[in-house]
């Protein structure tokens, strides 16, 4: 019988002390336990790290708790640790990171093989983990759009993703964008379903 389970990390770099846009991930996971109706996040070992997860029957939340350039290994450990507890073929991996090129607030699926487009946390990931070792098992990137600076120069952006985040858009991310990251995630289930079933 098919049972899908999902690991799904967010890439950022550790709340409380960096509550910057580039951590869009984590506080989207932040609402996306409460959307799925799953416990608050606590502090676990996971991928050989302390990390902050929620633990759900379908869905294990985890806030990736490395800088975002060097979320590879961990990511790559802690999908270990999941394969282990059963079949790698009912187990999805879900990325969820910031993106520039989208609003704040909007939510994208977007395919793993998909360029990372100069965004370290995702080239991190994808050099420490191939999906071409689990065939059956999606890995899949959930995008959440940041919006950029006006001026596209590498200071301009680094100092937009960086500064602290204002109430307004932490609000965003953690009270709209889990809702539709959630719907995303009951999408792939489906799409991965009708697969494994036909």
């Amino acid at each position: 019988m098919f049972n899908p389970r999902f690991l799904v990390v967010s890439l950022g770099n550790p709340l409380a002390k960096y509550e910057s846009l580039h951590s869009a991930g984590h506080f989207a996971l932040n609402g996306l336990a409460k959307a799925l109706g799953q416990a608050c996040f606590r502090e676990m070992t996971l991928g050989k790290q302390s990390c902050l997860v929620s633990q759900g029957p379908k869905h294990t939340l985890v806030q990736s708790p490395t800088l975002m350039n060097v979320s590879g290994p961990f990511v790559a450990r802690a999908w270990q640790d999941m394969v282990k507890q059963g079949d790698a073929a009912s187990l999805s991996l879900v990325v969820v990171h910031d993106e520039l090129e989208k609003d704040l607030g909007v939510v994208r699926l977007t395919a793993w093989e998909r360029s990372a487009r100069g965004h370290n946390g995702v080239k991190s990931v994808k050099k420490c983990l191939s999906q071409e070792k689990y065939p059956l098992s999606p890995f899949v990137r959930v995008a959440v759009g940041i919006g950029r600076p006006a001026t596209r120069d590498a200071a301009s952006v680094s100092k937009y993703v960086l500064d602290k985040i204002s109430a307004e858009q932490r609000r965003v991310l953690e009270e709209v964008v889990p809702w539709d990251v959630a719907k995303m995630l009951a999408e792939l289930e489906d799409e991965w379903r009708s697969e494994v079933q036909t």
